[in-house]
């Protein structure tokens, strides 16, 4: 999890005037996404988050009613990253000035930085969906965003004319890379994990590849 404000907002967080208490609950936060890591939300035992940074069970729930409520704020927070890299998509440049391969690099290479980033918390959520289908929902408006952020800046790449036949194509591409994305972080079914830096490159030139296909 990157760092966090300690002036932050989050829905379910009881709000805290106080610096130490806010760092409190900060590291509550950030000790818990890591702990998704290697375990599933039902294995996040309070007693053992409380443990990693030396809070008691009491000012837990002090500032989080509910277990529940505590996801919830991972999930606010990964939804909030998930926006600011969304946002700085072309923050190495504009893509408007690069190839049809570069754009899909620097698209991919985001998108695969924050699913890195949060992959806990996003493994917890998918496994939660099977009893709670609401708490996907936020990760799937951000898939869509993500399509629509990158569509303008990918079609002018792919040539003139056939926009509808390209804008369809370059949904489909991000539905293959998401989709394989997905699976890597709940199943890990191999060859590639997440954490390889050849999954990134592979997704990057399999979204090309099925972009100039259309292009044809």
């Amino acid at each position: 999890m990157p760092p966090l404000s300690a002036d932050f907002d989050l829905p379910g967080v009881t709000p805290s005037r106080q610096k130490r208490s806010r760092e409190t609950t900060l590291a509550l936060l950030q000790a818990g996404a890591e702990l998704l890591r290697t375990r599933s939300l039902a294995e996040l035992s309070i007693e053992a988050l409380c443990g990693q940074v030396g809070a008691t069970v009491g000012a837990f729930y002090s500032r989080f009613e509910s277990k529940e409520a505590y996801f919830n704020a991972l999930i606010a927070l990964a939804a909030q990253d998930g926006a600011r890299h969304l946002a700085a998509i072309d923050r190495n440049g504009p893509l408007t000035e690069r190839g049809l391969e570069d754009r899909c690099r620097a698209i991919v290479s985001g998108v695969v930085g924050w699913i890195r980033t949060h992959e806990g918390v996003l493994r917890a959520a998918l496994q939660h969906d099977n009893t709670r289908p609401d708490k996907w929902t936020t990760f799937k408006a951000l898939a869509r965003a993500t399509t629509e952020r990158a569509t303008p800046l990918l079609l002018p790449a792919m040539g003139k004319g056939r926009k509808a036949a390209k804008t369809r194509a370059i949904a489909f591409g991000f539905q293959v890379v998401l989709g394989t994305l997905v699976n890597a972080i709940l199943n890990d079914p191999g060859p590639l994990s997440i954490r390889n830096r050849e999954m990134e490159k592979r997704l990057a030139d399999c979204l090309r590849l099925l972009l100039e296909a259309e292009m044809n």
